[in-house]
């Protein structure tokens, strides 16, 4: 029954498209308070990578335009490394989202409504940051030359075409987003750092334009137009005139707008769609599980009496509703209390449209918790623990089938190669070692006809329709009449 995995480190595309599905989900399940909170965060985050930026680049005019800008890009690629490392909602990574709505796990609503929280958020991070840099008076630093670098930057960047905007919003978030998805790959914080640096430095360096990052850049510039007093003009020779294109409207209707579409093409469509569509096929929500169906031809039939239990007792008489059920998107905890309540251990994991996609136990959820040294992620979802890989049976197997399958492993009980060649010398007897051996199979077993779950069958189902073999049923009274004769005859 075991099925092949990836070996530990090995690069798989569609893990990382997993990994790819589970971010989606997070980035639009958070409570409002905690994304826009994490948005204010990472807006923050990106405009200190532009004071960086603006730092690095300011009086290197005796290097050479793109060592200079490359040197600057590598610098502004602190605020990606902030956000993937510290923690924080970027609306350039959060369109990644549309992969969950794609797969139906949010609806078009909740994916809006995330991308305007965090939209949101980004902005008021990055208006802070412009009031404690303003304050701070960075613009004088070398002479006004660092201000006069903002200023030509932020200007540059209202100069734009409304499709070359958004085309270069479009590679922009191509980059980052491919800069994100690499990072899928690695749980190791060092690794995610280096493999973040050199997409950020190549949109960066080569002019491409990222929204929230123009967020802080075009305001900065704004505000020292306005505010810069007299005598930052003087020092630097410069007419304040030559900067009145720096105004709010011109920022909004000829960068913001085109450049933030052209990043939701980038990110959400061109990687997150895009990747999705290779790897999914369309509008489908979760991959249906793979069905794997125990191969019962080894089973035994040693006497009269168990070909007529054979033909007579089937699954089909003694399985029991699939009463409990869970869905991808339930939260782990909620669907702890789900199998607490009714007393079950692990339980099938259905769609809306009630495709089986999986089988959550709490084998499942003690695995995670261990991973996690039992400080999980609260916000883990079902579909993030779950098994896509889960043995069924078929209403027609016979009982006695499925009581062998689940007690009884002929490899175990007789080791031999295929060429009937001992493999182990015992002088345990047959049933000592049928009693001795330690098996790993399910409990309990979905059953399924024509791909869909009708029931579930478990251990003590099978035994339910086995025990009239050990002789007439006793009445569960009498039997707790005679162990408390039993009792008192021992006292």
């Amino acid at each position: 029954m075991a099925t092949s995995s990836s070996a530990s480190g090995e690069f798989n595309p569609k893990e990382m498209m997993k990994q790819a599905e589970i971010y989606a989900v997070g980035k639009a399940t958070k409570p409002t308070r905690t994304t826009v909170a994490l948005a204010v965060t990472a807006g923050v985050f990106i405009g200190l990578a532009f004071v960086f930026y603006l730092t690095v680049t300011t009086g290197g005019s005796n290097l050479s335009w793109g060592l200079n800008r490359l040197l600057g890009g590598v610098a502004f690629s602190l605020g990606l490394i902030l956000v993937v490392i510290c923690g924080g909602e970027l609306f350039t990574s959060t369109v990644l989202s549309a992969i969950a709505c794609a797969n139906r796990q949010i609806s078009p609503r909740q994916m809006l409504g995330t991308w305007g929280k965090v939209y949101a958020g980004n902005f008021l991070g990055a208006m802070l940051l412009l009031v404690l840099v303003s304050i701070a008076g960075l613009y004088q630093l070398d002479g006004g030359q660092w201000g006069l670098n903002a200023l030509n930057v932020a200007q540059h960047k209202l100069h734009h075409q409304p499709m070359q905007a958004f085309a270069l919003g479009v590679l922009c978030n191509l980059l980052v987003c491919l800069a994100v998805w690499m990072t899928f790959c690695s749980t190791n914080m060092m690794t995610k750092m280096a493999m973040v640096i050199l997409p950020v430095a190549m949109f960066v360096s080569t002019g491409f334009e990222h929204s929230v990052a123009n967020m802080f850049m075009v305001p900065l510039g704004i505000t020292i137009q306005h505010l810069a007093p007299d005598t930052f003009w003087l020092e630097l020779g410069v007419d304040p005139s030559q900067y009145a294109d720096l105004t709010f409207r011109n920022f909004i209707f000829a960068n913001l707008i085109p450049v933030t579409l052209g990043n939701i093409v980038g990110g959400g469509v061109l990687v997150g769609l895009g990747y999705w569509t290779i790897y999914r096929a369309p509008l489908e929500a979760l991959p249906t599980a793979t069905l794997i169906h125990p191969d019962f031809s080894t089973t035994s039939t040693r006497n009269m009496e168990n070909t007529m239990l054979q033909e007579n007792l089937l699954v089909n008489d003694f399985m029991r509703p699939a009463d409990v059920t869970l869905h991808p998107g339930m939260p782990v905890a909620d669907a702890l209390d789900r199998l607490f309540a009714a007393q079950l251990t692990g339980a099938p994991v259905l769609t809306q449209d009630q495709r089986l996609v999986g089988y959550f136990s709490m084998h499942d959820s003690l695995i995670d918790l261990w991973l996690n040294d039992y400080m999980p992620d609260p916000e883990r979802k079902v579909q993030d623990l779950m098994k896509h890989e889960i043995q069924t049976v078929s209403p027609d197997n016979a009982i006695v089938e499925i009581a062998e399958y689940m007690s009884i492993d002929k490899n175990i009980l007789y080791p031999v190669t295929s060429g009937g060649i001992a493999t182990q010398l015992t002088t345990q007897s047959l049933s000592e070692r049928a009693r001795t051996m330690v098996i790993t199979r399910p409990h309990q077993f979905p059953v399924v006809e024509d791909n869909k779950l009708v029931g579930m069958i478990s251990r003590q189902d099978v035994m339910r329709a086995l025990r009239p073999v050990y002789g007439q049923t006793v009445a569960v009274t009498a039997i707790e009449q005679d162990t408390a004769a039993d009792g008192r005859e021992l006292a």
